[in-house]
Parts: C-alpha cells; sequence; structure tokens
C-alpha cells in the first residue's frame, strides 16, 4: 500500500493553500494523502485534490469566545486528540506534518505520543502559538519566509512558502508596466483585518490625478459587510471597480494586474513574489508578534515592494505611493524583476523533499 501523509492545518487561507500544495505533489508521487482540519479549515478544503481524504477533528482556540468556550478548549482539543489517535493506530502515517493553526493539535499531539515522524511548516516570519509548542518536539522545522524567529538553539530549513497550481502556472508571467492605457490594481486584504483597506484605499485611488485615475480598472477584495460601501466609493469617485468578498481567481488577477496593495500575509507575499507583481504591502498591525511586518521585509529589501505601517497611514501617503509606482513605468518594471528574484517557485519540491527524506528515515 501506497505510504500515507497526514497534513494537519488550522483554518484559514494562510495555513490551508501551503497544505494545499504539498498535498497536490504528494498525491502526484503516489502517497496517500489525508488532510485534518476543523469546520474551519474545511472551507478551504475543496482545491484539493480528489483523492485527499479530508478529516475534520474536534480543536478550539483559546483567542474566541467568553469564559464558557475558553473553559470547554482544553477538552475540545482532547477529544480531537483522542480521535487522532484511533486513527493513526488503523492507518498509521509515514509522516504527520502539520501546518499550524490551533486545528493542528490533535495530529501533532497524537503523533508524539505514538512518535510517529513528524515535522512543521512556519509560513511566517514569526513562530505561530502552535508551532512555538511543537518546534521543539518534531524532527524537522521548514521555513516559509527568511529569516524567521526561532527559539534558541532550534534549527529550520528554508524551504519557502508552497502555492497552489493556479500561482505557479503563471510563475513569472509577462509584466506590462504602466502607462497611459488601461491599468489593474488589485486590492487584496486577506480573511483577517482588511477593513482598513477598504476605509482607505478606495479614497486614495479616488485623490488620484485624473488622467491616471481614468485608465485604472479596480478589483478590490473586501469584507461582505463592507463590499456595499467600498463598491460605492468608487462608483463615487467614477473609478471602474469590481468588489467581492473574495476572489476565487487571484493568480489571474495578479498577472494582469500593474500593482497589487495587499496585506503582507505569507501566502499573499509569496504568490506576489512568484508571479513577479509590484506592490505596496500594509501589514495587519494587531497579527501575533508583528509577523506581518516579518513577511514582507524580505520583499522591501529587495525593493520589489513598498511596506506602510499601518499606525502611520493614511489617505495622502497611500496616494502618493501608488502615483509613484504607476507614473514611473521603468521602476515598477524594476519592482517586478526584483520580486521573481527573491521568490521560491520551487518550494513546494523542496517540502516534498524533506517528507519523503523523514519518511526515508523512519
Amino acid at each position: 500500500m501506497a505510504p500515507l501523509l497526514l497534513i494537519a492545518a488550522g483554518g484559514t487561507g494562510g495555513h490551508m493553500f501551503p497544505a494545499q500544495a504539498l498535498a497536490e505533489v504528494m498525491v502526484a508521487r503516489g502517497w496517500r494523502v489525508k488532510l485534518t482540519t476543523d469546520a474551519r479549515g474545511a472551507r478551504y478544503s475543496g482545491g484539493f485534490p480528489e483523492q485527499v481524504q479530508v478529516v475534520e477533528l474536534s480543536s478550539a482556540t483559546f483567542a474566541r469566545g467568553g469564559i464558557l468556550a475558553k473553559a470547554l478548549v482544553p477538552l475540545q482539543i482532547a477529544g480531537g486528540v483522542l480521535s487522532a489517535l484511533v486513527s493513526m493506530l488503523r492507518d498509521r502515517p509515514a509522516v504527520v506534518v502539520g501546518f499550524g493553526g490551533y486545528p493542528s493539535i490533535p495530529a501533532l499531539a497524537a503523533s508524539l505520543v505514538l512518535r510517529l515522524p513528524r515535522m512543521i511548516h512556519e509560513q511566517n516570519g514569526v513562530l505561530g502559538r502552535v508551532n512555538q509548542i511543537f518546534a521543539p518536539r518534531v524532527a524537522l522545522v521548514a521555513c516559509g519566509t527568511w529569516p524567521t524567529a526561532l527559539p534558541d538553539g532550534l534549527q529550520a530549513e528554508h524551504t519557502g512558502n508552497p502555492v497552489r497550481q493556479a500561482v505557479l502556472d503563471r510563475a513569472g508571467a509577462g509584466y506590462i508596466p504602466p502607462g497611459d492605457y488601461p491599468m489593474s490594481l488589485l486590492v487584496i486584504g486577506g480573511s483577517q483585518g482588511a477593513r482598513i483597506l477598504s476605509d482607505l484605499v478606495p479614497a486614495a485611488i479616488a485623490a488620484l490625478p485624473d488622467a491616471l485615475k481614468a485608465n485604472l480598472r479596480v478589483a478590490h477584495q473586501a469584507r461582505a459587510e463592507d463590499a456595499e460601501r467600498v463598491a460605492q466609493a468608487y462608483e463615487a469617485a467614477g473609478i471602474s471597480a469590481e468588489v467581492q468578498p473574495f476572489f476565487t481567481d487571484i493568480p489571474r488577477r495578479l498577472s494582469e494586474c500593474q500593482l497589487v496593495i495587499s496585506r503582507a500575509g505569507a501566502s499573499s507575499v509569496a504568490d506576489i513574489s512568484i508571479i513577479g507583481r509590484p506592490s505596496i504591502l500594509i501589514p495587519f498591525a494587531a497579527a501575533t508578534g508583528d509577523h506581518q511586518t516579518a513577511n514582507a521585509a524580505g520583499l522591501t529589501q529587495a525593493e520589489a515592494a513598498v511596506t506602510l505601517p499601518e499606525t502611520t497611514l493614511d489617505v495622502p501617503r497611500l496616494t502618493a505611493h501608488i502615483a509613484a509606482i504607476l507614473d514611473y513605468p521603468e521602476a515598477a518594471a524594476r519592482m517586478a524583476r526584483n520580486a521573481l528574484n527573491v521568490s521560491r517557485p520551487d518550494a513546494t519540491t523542496r517540502l516534498a523533499a524533506l517528507v519523503e527524506t523523514l519518511a526515508r528515515k523512519a
């Protein structure tokens, strides 16, 4: 029987998209793959290969809910660990890989009890809470962002962040620099903290010179509760805009745009670098350990992106940076090339090689 890879990932796209990328490669290599997650993570599982078995395990986080909900967290996690133990005894994984988030706890804890080969992948430049717990207790720590802040004495392998095949299919797509013709501007906020983009970006674009503004076509990903007012703001400013809570075709939109304005989630940064686009990155100020600022550092240091701290961001500053990129095509093209130069399109194959090495050592 083919070896089994058990992937455990939390309930956001930042955890699930790299997990999906690894699943795609391992299925293609003949492995059986099982994904364990929670109900939130299962919403992102539709893009996984159909051969992947998706299992929802009981888990919880202390970050949400009232006193009673928090009191029940240990019991919910314990139930998930017990279910994972039973499942692993019935169908023993060759390797267990955790991608972070509370829903990865049951599988990683069960693999620790059963002494199975195990590793974690950290997408951000700062270890998440769950990965901090398990990092000293796994055989390998793979990092998507470099450098990643690690506990003293802990070594890590820099693989880069795996991206979905849909992104790889457009890796290095030809960039059309901005000019006096229709241009696309993409605004993506991730699953958390996108409200400031909805508050400031439409106003910043509306304040651009008329000649520049007339050429812009905006695609803006806004939370459902903000979408109507964002669309109205663009319409009032006479700007052609498509506003949706979620775009399913981000790789295509990235490949066709002249500029990206984005949060600095690890997956977004990886997608931007692999396709190769100039970007304005606005790290989420409340991110644990300020990890989004760490995520943005690579592109910023390579002069592929401008990072604007949320705490000092206002409309005039954002307008000035948008204009500084769109008014200077040579600089924009250079930013696009610089993004490609720091990308890791082979991140998934690097991670897959670590999985297979770990399996052979078992």
